[in-house]
């Protein structure tokens, strides 16, 4: 059964994504709350790690405990709002380390164990911001305008070695981004985190010579 890690895997997206892909593959799922990891776990019976992506020591300790992994899913992401002048510093750091350092981390990681086998899955979960602009959302989207930019490189690096990179950029979701933060905003045109879930294992049910590169989705509302 192939390894399949999900990085914030203990709510939101990436719970909904463990939850779609833990009947068939061997699900890890990684997130830094080792309480709400326990308790999904055993609702979904896969297994957990506790880590922080944006701390490479402890990405690199992860996937040494976990052996090979199959397939990564770079879930794990933090919000950001207002002008720029108003962003705390400590906060743009965090934002920049786990949205895309985090998932540099990762593949990093990974990359070794799968060139070796001459194959392996590496999806990262992006957002519709990695390709447009907006105000009051800069550090947001340059993190993942950084992931766009890291995804096609990689995928250009790694396809000589039978490993597959995808690029899924969402829209608006229905998770609770952005409740915790205490931004009051309607959910009701997002995007049922199911269908981005239902579009994974399909990019993961392609034969071993077919690749999507790069997938957008969100609602026809919004």
């Amino acid at each position: 059964m192939k390894k399949v890690l999900i990085t914030g895997g203990s709510d939101g997206l990436g719970k909904t994504i463990a939850k779609e892909l833990s009947k068939d593959y061997k699900v890890y799922i990684a997130a830094v709350d080792e309480e709400k990891l326990k308790t999904v776990s055993k609702l979904l019976n896969c297994e957990y790690q506790v880590c922080d992506v944006s701390d490479h020591t402890q990405v690199e300790k992860m996937i040494k405990k976990i052996g090979k992994i199959d397939v990564l899913i770079n879930c794990a992401g933090l919000w950001i709002q207002e002008e720029l002048d108003f962003n705390d510093y400590a906060r743009i750091q965090k934002v920049v380390d786990v949205n895309l350092l985090g998932v540099i981390n990762c593949a990093k990681a990974c990359l070794p164990a799968m060139k070796k086998s001459k194959g392996g899955q590496i999806i990262n979960i992006n957002s519709q911001a990695g390709i447009n602009h907006k105000q009051e959302r800069v550090v947001y989207n340059a993190s993942k305008w950084g992931v766009t930019g890291f995804s096609k490189s990689l995928e250009d690096e790694v396809k000589k070695y039978g490993i597959k990179v995808t690029d899924i950029m969402p829209g608006k979701m229905k998770t609770d981004m952005f409740k915790k933060m205490n931004i009051e905003k309607s959910m009701a045109d997002g995007l049922d985190p199911k269908e981005v879930a239902k579009l994974i294992r399909f990019i993961l049910a392609l034969p071993k010579d077919v690749n999507i590169p790069e997938v957008g989705i969100k609602n026809i509302l919004n």
